[in-house]
């Protein structure tokens, strides 16, 4: 129970910290500290993250940080795939949507190895073109929500940064929106699955929101290129560990 309740304020200080990671480290504590079924795990951490980023968005919103046009043009289309990868989640096994868990953590962490721009370059971001790449990310991200669990802020981001020229605090706040968008349809999806826990649900998920509030307030006093690049290598760690055990 303690070490459980500490995990889940690393979750949450994760998502305060950096706008995304709650479902990279939410699955693996589920399924190797915790023992829960892949399947169920992967369910309860879309529950869990989509209250979490509800929560953290609130910062955000009241320091203008969040898009709101942005978020409901790519939101609804990810929601959409995160769905349809939920559902589609009942044709693959445990085993393989955990090995395809660790491919997404070292993706994320090429990400977060990245020094991103600030801001992006403005010109066309309203283009018909920009738009239409927008969404396309938008519901693959989605899908792959709905397969393996992640909430996608580590690809929500740069896509909101170099596509929509969006600048990038205002992407953290608007990702945080769009993960709990598609966070609760992936959970609507995989309704029904044997394991989920509500009860538990519930008490992880007040210990990661006092979590993302620590993290919130602790975000300006740490360099935020430290901070990722940290994570990142730590990703890397659990992302080769994921991938042995899931095809051993």
């Amino acid at each position: 129970m303690i070490a459980g309740l500490s995990l889940a304020l690393l979750v949450g200080a994760a998502l305060g910290l950096l706008g995304g990671g709650g479902s990279i480290l939410t699955v693996p504590i589920f399924v190797y500290v915790l023992g829960i079924d892949p399947k169920a795990a992967i369910a309860m951490s879309l529950g869990v993250v989509a209250v979490v980023s509800l929560f953290g968005v609130r910062s955000h919103w009241r320091e203008g940080r969040v898009d709101l046009r942005i978020a409901l043009a790519f939101g609804p289309v990810a929601m959409l795939g995160t769905y349809a990868g939920a559902r589609l989640s009942v044709f693959v096994s445990g085993a393989t949507q955990l090995a395809l868990f660790a491919g997404v953590m070292l993706l994320a962490a090429v990400f977060m190895f990245r020094d991103r721009p600030e801001q992006a370059p403005s010109e066309g971001a309203g283009s018909l073109g920009r738009w239409l790449l927008i969404a396309v990310e938008g519901l693959a991200v989605g899908v792959l929500t709905g397969l393996v669990g992640v909430g996608g802020g580590f690809l929500i981001v740069p896509t909101l940064v170099l596509l929509a020229g969006v600048p990038m605090k205002t992407a953290v706040g608007t990702s945080l929106l769009v993960i709990a968008m598609k966070s609760v349809a992936g959970f609507v999806g995989y309704l029904g699955t044997p394991g989920i826990d509500l009860a538990f649900m519930g008490w992880f998920s007040a210990a990661a929101v006092l979590g993302i509030v620590l993290g919130s307030r602790a975000v300006g006093s740490i360099p935020q290129r430290t901070l990722r690049r940290t994570f990142a290598g730590f990703l890397v760690v659990m992302g080769i560990f994921i991938l042995y055990q899931s095809l051993s």
